[in-house]
Order: structure tokens, then sequence, then C-alpha cells
């Protein structure tokens, strides 16, 4: 080899291990979480979890089994888990708005509540979960299990007065063959928000939040997501893209704080598969921040958009147990 060929070698080489060490800064960028995921034997639940599990259990129960498949491809069912939700909120005592919308030639609606802030009304918080199930199956993981989770927090805050304004929103049509389309409820509500000029200042999606397993390799990812996270899908995700790093990391570490289950948390590209796949995707397109919190569906519930997706698959202590870790995570954002 010539020397000129060495020496062009040796530069490529150079370049090479530079550009590897970039691309891994950048992921390391936005991997990176502050905290410490809980690690060992969890501890037994405490009287208020273990009471929340049952309140869960029971709602998803009602929505995934009881009223069972619920799309526009089932209206009647559609309009009975919205209005099971209603009630559930004015048992709460919380006064529940609709925003009302005809979706292949069906009536549906988005539901919303609001806790108006005491000092800073006009900064607004959004909690959110879709209550709709894909047109053949009962959804009890996606996504009754975000829906109980949303009326649990509720419950909690009805009778608070935060600093901002605190909104509880049950989302219609995140489902196929509306996602991603004009009929999509959570769209149709962010695009609303930003015309009237509302300042959202989070949005967190409650997506698929009840099977965990801590079984080797019941944890997948699409790559190269594998080289870096846990192959046992015991924990709860929080998820967004790299623009709303600041948002989730804020979450994580206060999760991290109180919570007694493992979390993991990333801030990736949306173009990879599952980021984008819930109802925050919408907020991003109407210019808010927003995250995702989630068991990351697909990745390990192998009922996932199927009719097995049933109640008695979920863990409702576990799932207990990130509601608490939630509950003082909304009481930040809304204090800050």
């Amino acid at each position: 080899m010539r020397i000129c060929d060495r020496a062009a070698a040796r530069r490529m080489l150079i370049l090479g291990i530079i550009l590897a060490l970039i691309i891994a800064a950048c992921w390391w960028a936005m991997i990176r979480m502050p905290g410490r995921s809980f690690r060992g034997p969890l501890p037994p639940l405490s009287e208020r979890e273990r009471a929340v599990s049952e309140i869960l259990r029971r709602d998803v129960v009602k929505l995934a089994g009881e009223i069972g498949r619920r799309s526009t491809y089932q209206p009647k069912a559609l309009q009975a888990a919205a209005d099971f939700i209603e009630s559930s909120f004015r048992e709460a005592g919380l006064p529940v708005s609709r925003q009302t919308f005809t979706a292949q030639n069906e009536s549906c609606a988005n539901l919303e509540v609001e806790i108006r802030g005491t000092s800073k009304p006009e900064e607004i918080v959004v909690l959110g979960a879709h209550y709709d199930s894909v047109m053949w199956g009962p959804g009890a993981d996606d996504n009754a299990s975000g829906v109980a989770a949303m009326l649990a927090l509720a419950r909690d805050f009805a009778a608070t007065q935060p600093a901002r304004t605190l909104r509880f929103v049950a989302f219609v049509n995140e489902e196929p063959p509306f996602f991603m389309t004009e009929q999509m409820g959570s769209l149709a509500y962010a695009r609303r928000c930003r015309e009237r000029g509302e300042s959202i200042v989070a949005m967190v999606s409650l997506e698929s939040l009840g099977i965990y397993s801590a079984a080797p390799k019941s944890q997948r990812y699409p790559f190269p997501l594998a080289l870096f996270y846990p192959s046992r899908g015991d924990f709860v995700g929080f998820v967004t893209r790299t623009t709303d790093g600041r948002l989730v990391r804020q979450c994580l570490a206060n999760f991290r704080r109180h919570a007694q289950i493992p979390s993991e948390g990333a801030a990736l590209p949306g173009v990879l598969p599952g980021i984008a796949w819930s109802d925050h995707w919408a907020f991003w397109q109407a210019g808010y921040p927003a995250i995702m919190v989630t068991d990351t569906a697909p990745f390990r519930a192998n009922d996932y958009h199927q009719e097995s997706d049933t109640p008695e698959k979920l863990d409702y202590e576990r799932m207990a147990r990130v509601v608490s870790g939630l509950q003082p995570i909304v009481q930040a954002l809304v204090n800050p």
C-alpha cells in the first residue's frame, strides 16, 4: 500500500470514529433521564393504592367488559362509554362539556372537564386518554386502562384549587381508521384550542397502562432502542419527541421521586415507530408540548389490538402504583 493510501485510510478511520462518537452523543442526549428508576421487589400497596386498584379494575371492566367494543362501527357502545365517563366525572363534582362532531355519519364527542386556575388560569395543563377501541376488540389495555387512570386522577384533583387551569379530556376516534386524520378526536380538540389562542403548557397522554411482565425478553423495541433499554416489560414509559425533552425529563424526575414501580423515559425522533402513536401527536400538530405515558402497547402487550385484550389480563396493582406516581406530576405541572 502506498503512503498516500495509508494516510487516506487513517483519515477515513478517524472520521468514522468521530461520526460514531457524534451519533452516540446524540443518542445519549435523547435517552439520558434524571433520577433513578425504582429497583428491587415491589413493596406492599398502601391502603389507598389498594382501593385505587379496585376502582381501576371496576372502570376497566365497565368499559372493556360490559360495554366492550366501542367505535363508530358500534355507535351505541361508543355512546354508552361516553355516558359512563361523563357520569363518572359528574359524580366527582366535575361539570362536563362535550365537543361533538360527525365521523362516518355518526355523532361522536370529546368530553372535557376543567378546574379553573387561581393565579395563572390562562396557562393550561391537559391530561387526556382516548376511550374508543379498535372495532374488533374490547380494548382493555388500549385504552380502557388509560381512561380509568385519568378518571382516578380527576377524582383526586376535583376539589383542588390549582394555580394553572387543569383539564381532563376523554378523546374519541384515536384508533384506525381515524388515527392521524381530520376526524381524530384529539386533533379536533387541539386545533380548536389553537384557534382560540389557548396556552397549553403541557399535555400528558395516558395510553395503555395495564400490561407488565418481569419475564426475560418480555419487552420489545424498534431498532436500535433494545441496545439501551431493559428486556423485561415491568416498567412504565415516558415518551416524547426530541423538542419536548425538557417536559418529559421534568415529569419522569418527579415520578421517580415518588413512584414505587420501574420507569424509563426518552425524547426521541417522532419518526421512530411508536413514539407518536397516541393523542399527544395531535397536540404536536397544534404546536403544543406533549408526552405519552404508556406500558409501550404493541412492544409488550401480546393482545394488542386483538379480541383477547380483555380486563382480566391487566395488572391493576401496578396500575395503581402508576396512578400514585402520576399524582405528584400533575400537582407539579399545575402548581409551578
